[in-house]
């Protein structure tokens, strides 16, 4: 099979826009950065990654007669906030269990902002749970399942990122298709893409992707995940894992390289969710040279990376990069308390 066999359902506005950040690239002295906005990729919701992940998911739950889209993520998920926007839009009931991923951090709006508040606005079932950060499957998001059916409804289970779930990497091999196309359209080559990676689908649907593209006569380029999820182990597993199965879901024809899976330590801190320092100086150099905003729980930290990386000549100056922007601003309201005062980092 290829990846237009499978049924899609057009969630987003069509291609995000990609476009260069002059300034930053100025700053750093070295590589040319792009960016690629799937933070302004719909209407649902303010978008962002997961919306695209949706796309594909969204047909097999309505052929399987779902009422109810039931998934799972963080207080501030990125991922849940999507889900429920998705459910609105295609008149289905949501339900989301919320679980303390961030429990070293413990601002008390952390419930109450940001992207929970938009669920709930949207009409989604939002339930809060204790339990702490894992990217595997939780017996509470089974429980959700299991008491839509005892009540009955249909339900339509989506792991956390949409990421575990045979469907969860085609957005993002389609991402890489759109890629090459814009890069037609603007006579530019992107030989290295940054993108953050923790439950894994996004970046792992990537290499998939951009493996097809190369087995079709493209250029190889480099898929560089910048770890956010300080369990580098487990996320670099389901990286692997969810590259290889989608390769062979959209007909790539050969086993992934071991070189085109990168899952790259050093900025995620010591526990997920939590920023440090790089993340912060990240945030505000790119907010103070390209007024472009990043959250402190995944953007920050691959900008972050991007920028180390490119300043030390591991990404060399003749690269042209393209940054991949997930979404996720409305969680950095949950981290106000950093940001309570001006600090230039641009100067």
């Amino acid at each position: 099979m290829a990846l237009s066999d499978f049924p899609r359902h057009p969630l987003t506005f069509g291609p995000s826009p990609v476009h260069p950040l002059a300034r930053l690239s100025a700053h750093l002295g070295g590589a040319q950065v792009w960016a690629k906005r799937d933070d302004c990729n719909a209407g649902l919701a303010y978008g962002g990654n997961k919306t695209r992940k949706l796309e594909y998911l969204v047909p097999d739950a309505l052929a399987q007669g779902a009422d109810t889209l039931v998934s799972i993520g963080g207080y501030q998920s990125n991922h849940t906030r999507q889900v429920a926007a998705v459910a609105a839009h295609l008149g289905m009931d949501c339900v989301l269990v919320q679980e303390n991923w961030v429990p070293d951090w413990t601002d008390p709006l952390s419930t109450q902002v940001g992207n929970i508040m938009l669920s709930r606005v949207m009409g989604a079932e939002v339930r809060l749970d204790p339990a702490g950060f894992d990217i595997g499957f939780r017996d509470s998001w089974r429980q959700a399942l299991a008491d839509v059916e005892a009540r009955g409804g249909t339900p339509y289970g989506i792991p956390a990122g949409a990421s575990d779930h045979p469907l969860g990497g085609l957005g993002f091999a389609g991402w890489a298709y759109e890629v090459a196309e814009q890069e037609r359209e603007l006579g530019v080559f992107f030989d290295t893409i940054v993108v953050c990676t923790v439950t894994g689908s996004t970046h792992a649907g990537m290499i998939a992707g951009f493996a097809a593209l190369e087995e079709a006569g493209g250029r190889p380029r480099r898929v560089l995940g910048i770890d956010a999820s300080a369990t580098l182990d487990k996320t670099r597993d389901q990286v692997s894992r969810i590259a290889r199965s989608t390769a062979e879901l959209i007909g790539v024809g050969r086993d992934l390289r071991d070189d085109e899976i990168t899952v790259l330590e050093g900025w995620a801190g010591d526990v997920y969710g939590v920023p440090v320092q790089s993340t912060l100086d990240a945030i505000r150099l790119t907010g103070q040279l390209e007024g472009v905003i990043l959250d402190p729980v995944y953007e920050g930290k691959s900008m972050a990376g991007l920028i180390d990386l490119v300043r030390n000549g591991d990404i060399g100056p003749g690269s042209t990069v393209l940054y991949a922007h997930l979404g996720g601003q409305p969680a950095i309201n949950a981290y106000a308390g950093l940001f309570g005062t001006t600090e230039r980092v641009a100067e």
